[in-house]
């Protein structure tokens, strides 16, 4: 049945979807389309996967699970390919929603255009919503707005998507993820608990993450044994998960120019021969089926190297670890707390009237509510 399931939201998409411009669908990326980001998979797993796979432990413990959360760091980390990914895993339709693209619909109505998507969302459940570059339609409120920006649009718009988001209860299966490389930006309130209250920091990859990265990469192109990718990670140190793809498709793209080339020669070589002697055509049957540039070499990554660059700079890096680190003891209670020792006489009642009141008014309804 599960089987089934998955094939078909697969292959169709609900009809609500169609009329509308946004992307829908139930992707296709998996989770060994990532390279890296361990750390960054199980946070998501725990936040958006578990509560779809293991509703009574949450049920067993109380917990509603979270609406949504907040990727962040540079671009080139992985953000929107982790987001698909963790929809597949949840066989949810995904829906990505860019700032600039809601801009464009957003004339004159732009509080409709709101209320349309989640609409759409709520038609497609289970869904994952996905809103790329967030700090786009998202920015902290009363700055005045940006120019042009008549009688306040963009806070009217981002009190439509707070209030759309509160309204997200019972039976919804809605579950939200924004993401963005300007978490400084965002309005305070879609951080709040019950909203994106759940932020996940995307840094650069280290060594052991840019050889995985490597290896998803190329892992349907031929690569000539002697190319060390675990070299070739340890000197790629501050370069993002998109610099090594480009590097490993520039790479390929050399290996494709030569083998071509090398095709181009071996077919003028071969017509000259034949007009020069009709005798040698077995033999240049046999040259034919010669593969001249067999797999990708370890020439076209020196190449490669010669013109790969960084898209993220230090000083880049440094603001997002210090933005990372500034959350962390903002929010953060303390390493000391811990509770006072006793006999222990108080924790059954405890514990009972817990369960007590867990089980008279816990509501029939949706984990997501």
């Amino acid at each position: 049945m599960d089987n089934f399931r998955r094939f078909a939201l697969g292959t169709s998409n609900p009809s609500a979807l169609r009329e509308t411009v946004v992307d829908s669908e139930v992707p296709t990326v998996t989770w060994d389309d990532v390279g890296g980001l361990d750390k960054v998979k199980q946070e998501l797993q725990e936040t958006v996967q578990y509560p779809v796979e293991h509703p009574e432990k949450f049920l067993k413990y109380g917990m509603s699970p979270s609406k949504g959360v907040l990727l962040y760091g540079p671009s080139g980390t992985g953000k929107t390919l982790l987001a698909k990914a963790i929809a597949n895993e949840c066989n949810a339709n995904f829906i990505s929603i860019t700032g600039p693209e809601l801009h464009t619909m957003w004339f004159g109505e732009p509080e409709a255009n709101v209320r349309d998507v989640f609409d759409k969302a709520r038609a497609a459940a289970p869904c994952v919503m996905f809103f790329d570059d967030l700090d786009s339609i998202a920015k902290a409120r009363g700055g005045g707005g940006a120019s042009g920006d008549a009688g306040g649009a963009s806070d009217r718009v981002m009190n439509q998507i707070l209030t759309e988001m509160d309204g997200m209860n019972a039976k919804k299966n809605i579950f939200i993820i924004g993401a963005t490389n300007r978490p400084d930006q965002i309005d305070s309130a879609l951080l709040r608990p019950g909203r994106l209250d759940q932020l996940i920091y995307f840094p650069l990859p280290d060594e052991p993450s840019r050889l995985s990265i490597l290896k998803v990469a190329l892992k349907k192109s031929p690569v000539s044994p002697e190319v060390d990718l675990a070299f070739l990670a340890k000197n790629t140190h501050g370069f993002s998960g998109a610099d090594l793809t480009e590097i490993c498709k520039r790479a390929a793209r050399l290996a494709i120019r030569e083998s071509i080339d090398a095709d181009i020669r071996a077919a003028r070589e071969k017509k000259e021969r034949e007009d020069a002697d009709d005798t040698k055509m077995e033999e240049d049957a046999e040259e034919d089926a010669e593969d001249l540039v067999p797999q990708i070499t370890r020439e076209h990554f020196e190449e490669t190297m010669k013109y790969a660059r960084r898209s993220v700079s230090d000083q880049d890096i440094q603001r997002y670890e210090m933005f990372s680190q500034n959350l962390q003891q903002s929010r953060g209670f303390g390493n000391n707390f811990k509770f006072p020792e006793g006999d222990g006489s108080a924790a059954p009642q405890a514990a009972a009237t817990g369960n007590a009141g867990f089980a008279d008014d816990t509501p029939d309804d949706d984990l997501y509510a």
